[in-house]
């Protein structure tokens, strides 16, 4: 007979999501087993925004070589080491890999289970040879790639977010299928490293981001050498020659168009984790886009939460421990936990950088009457002309009242600029309290204060005349 565990709080997967939660719960001396059947700190930490973002910031330093003489400085041409640039991504998972190793959660107090885990009835869950049974569980099982159907995939060598960050050598022509963020990122840091890169996608890059924003992102990598290619359809692929792909898309005419590389990287989204978890003996209810969930969080079966990319929701790691927060607050207090997906803000990591925040400008036209849009570009930033990082512009919706509804920044940097901007959104404040507060100069952030304050201009007649009026005074 199985060993059998009983606990508070059961948390499966030990990505963003679960960790957030195991980690608060403990710090409440609430007893919680964590269940994960593959490597600690998920997708986030060994095949996602880590390595990614290592990547990212290897590629800014090529490119920052090559903008140098703009500056008088002459550094020559750079030279990649692909296996030292691997190198570094493998040393940045490796430094922040303890904070989310199962040696430091069973020191805050947890039980780790290394073991798969599968429900076998609505309250107990079997992993390693061991039954669980808590008061309540959370599902924090993240999500996976998605391989898309395609005609001859099966037998090419393609790469996903997982497979990545093992190539031994740089890729000489990445063909990337999908221009979603992942997409995007990947295409300009492997560009600016020296590969040959193509994107495929059936729609619009960044199809999920205002049209305006995300043009200014193209234009960048475009001129950087990517070539681009959207409203694509890829029909199949094969082998070229003994390490090469071929793609043929089709054409508008009923012919077909080819692009041949020698790497194809697979960007089309992710799916939920859902298969093998024995969600139908715990009466969860699954849905095409993962675990259903009630507004805060539940699942069909009243014990089981559900967090995280598994249940469907932003594909965010800041999302994911959100939600955490928001599930652990329910079960632990049992109130509150409803999530406000408005106040997510997301940011694309290309250079330029796009982050959002709040309703998008479509939301905010349909919801608000005498919308005000508010905008201040770059090129006007002091501090951007001396960095000679003049391309984008702030926009801020606003609401007749001055209630801040939402802000888009496209520019370098402007996933650090926009955390302002997510505390206005959250805390409901007003573009008079942005306008109010004083910033250093000559800082970017400027021109958010700056977008902030057209939102007076042209100064109202109401205010002009009590200025005369007052002149009259002496």
């Amino acid at each position: 007979m199985s060993d059998i565990i009983e606990t508070d709080i059961c948390v499966i997967g030990a990505g963003s999501a679960g960790l957030t939660l195991a980690a608060a719960a403990a710090a409440f001396d609430v007893p919680v087993v964590l269940v994960e059947k593959g490597a600690m700190g998920g997708d986030c930490l060994n095949t996602g925004c880590v390595p990614s973002k290592a990547l990212i910031a290897a590629a800014r330093h090529v490119a920052h070589i090559r903008e140098a003489s703009r500056f008088g400085v002459h550094a020559g041409t750079p030279q990649i080491d692909y296996v030292a640039v691997r190198s570094h991504v493998d040393s940045v998972i490796a430094a922040i890999a303890p904070n989310d190793s199962a040696e430091r959660f069973t020191g805050l107090g947890t039980e780790v289970v290394r073991a798969e885990g599968r429900f076998v009835d609505r309250r107990t869950l079997e992993a390693g040879g061991r039954q669980i049974r808590a008061r309540r569980f959370v599902i924090a099982a993240g999500s996976s790639p998605a391989v898309p159907e395609i005609e001859g995939l099966p037998q090419v060598p393609y790469l996903t977010n997982e497979s990545l960050f093992d190539l031994e050598k740089l890729p000489s022509h990445l063909i990337v299928i999908g221009g979603g963020p992942i997409g995007m990122e990947m295409a300009q840091a492997f560009r600016r490293l020296g590969s040959d890169v193509t994107i495929l996608e059936a729609n619009r890059v960044l199809s999920h981001d205002d049209p305006e924003l995300a043009a200014v992102v193209r234009r960048r990598l475009v001129a950087e050498g990517v070539v681009i290619r959207e409203g694509v359809k890829v029909e199949r692929v094969a082998r070229r020659g003994r390490y090469g792909v071929r793609v043929h898309l089709a054409a508008a005419e009923g012919g077909d168009d080819m692009v041949d590389g020698t790497q194809l990287l697979l960007a089309v989204g992710r799916r939920p984790n859902v298969e093998g978890l024995g969600l139908e003996e715990a009466g969860v209810e699954t849905g095409p886009k993962g675990i259903v969930t009630n507004e805060r969080l539940r699942t069909a079966n009243r014990r089981i939460y559900a967090i995280g990319d598994i249940s469907g929701g932003f594909q965010f790691t800041h999302w994911a421990s959100y939600e955490a927060g928001q599930a652990l607050r329910s079960i632990l207090f049992r109130f509150g936990g409803k999530v406000k997906r408005e106040l997510i803000p997301w940011v694309t990591y290309t250079d330029p950088e796009l982050a959002h925040v709040g309703l998008t400008l479509a939301e905010a036209q349909a919801r608000a009457k005498g919308l005000k849009i508010l905008r201040w570009p770059f090129s006007e930033n002091d501090r951007a002309e001396t960095e000679r990082s003049t391309e984008g512009f702030v926009r801020v919706l606003a609401a007749k009242n001055g209630k801040i509804l939402g802000a888009d920044i496209v520019g370098r940097g402007a996933g650090e600029l926009i955390a302002p901007w997510a505390l206005a959104v959250s805390k409901g404040l007003k573009v008079q309290d942005m306008m109010a507060t004083v910033l250093p100069y000559p800082t970017l952030s400027e021109a958010g204060k700056r977008a902030a304050t057209s939102f007076y201009v042209p100064v109202p007649e109401a205010a002009k005349r009590a200025a005369r009026l007052l002149r009259r005074f002496g």
